[in-house]
């Protein structure tokens, strides 16, 4: 999702951009992924590949969550470095903050305490190669690899099959299968009281033009967010609205939610000169818009 909105970008026109699919490169096969770097001789590499999901993916499949996104990291970061590459911006989570850490997340935060259980693989994944990144910075300073880390985010390209999805494409999908079905009541995981920052995918892929385009200027880690977050109750009525869906909600207590807050503070990203432009309305329109053309219902 994340690589997509990147390449439809406006910016993407004025770069040649190499881009293999997961078909063509596996990243998880160091020598495939130093062979492709090799031929490709890049100015600057960007990695925003991930195996992603939601709450119930996290916890089904702990394993591969850990394991592939710390090879695929591992394994571009360390063969960009081997072959002298001297700008890599890599893409982190909010999921590497410690689940009881004081909101706003600030950047200095990391490894400062538990994570969340329900996605601790991946989270330990994505901090792994974020410190992996800082100390090549370290050892080799004219090496600037460095990382943004986006809160939750949704849109074009997203994942909408509730075994895979995170929480904003389920709702959508939900919200409209719910339509479909005249159902009169949609269920929402726990009270809906859990607070949510979710940014539109298009957005993140501007941040991220913005530091191909200044990447001396940016910082070493810098979070990628609103600034602000919603309940998940607040969440399902403005998708509600954008779907056309008419019924109820009941709230279904026995069901994990994770944390109770996740926000990430901005002040970093704010003082660089960034932020984010898409209204949840907007956006969530655009996702909507874009579900209705890969289901063709």
């Amino acid at each position: 999702m994340v690589g997509r909105n990147f390449l439809e970008h406006t910016a993407a026109k004025d770069f040649e951009i190499a881009a293999p699919t997961s078909v063509e490169l596996d990243l998880r096969d160091y020598g495939a992924v130093h062979a492709a770097l090799e031929r490709f001789q890049p100015d600057i590499v960007v990695h925003a590949a991930g195996k992603v999901g939601g709450i119930q993916a996290n916890i089904r499949e702990p394993v591969s969550f850990l394991l592939d996104n710390l090879d695929m990291g591992r394994n571009i970061v360390w063969a960009s470095r081997n072959l002298g590459i001297k700008r890599l911006l890599n893409l982190g989570s909010s999921c590497m903050y410690p689940r009881d850490a004081a909101n706003p997340l600030r950047e200095d935060k990391v490894l400062q305490g538990e994570l969340e259980p329900t996605n601790e693989g991946y989270a330990l994944a994505k901090v792994t190669v974020a410190r992996l990144c800082d100390y090549i910075g370290r050892e080799t300073p004219e090496l600037k690899y460095k990382t943004l880390i986006p809160c939750n985010i949704y849109g074009r390209y997203d994942k909408f099959d509730p075994q895979h999805s995170h929480m904003v494409p389920a709702i959508v999908h939900k919200l409209h299968q719910a339509k479909l079905a005249g159902a009169p009541l949609v269920d929402i995981w726990g009270d809906g009281k859990a607070r949510r920052e979710f940014m539109y995918a298009g957005d993140l892929a501007d941040c991220m033009w913005a530091a191909v385009r200044n990447f001396d200027s940016v910082p070493d880690t810098m979070n990628v967010g609103l600034g602000f977050d919603l309940s998940v109750n607040e969440y399902y009525e403005t998708a509600a609205c954008v779907v056309g869906y008419g019924g109820g909600f009941e709230h279904d207590l026995g069901k994990p939610v994770g944390m109770d807050q996740k926000l990430v503070s901005v002040e970093r990203a704010t003082s660089w000169g960034w932020q984010a432009q898409t209204s949840l309305e907007q956006g969530l329109a655009k996702t909507y818009a874009y579900y209705l053309e890969v289901t063709k219902s």
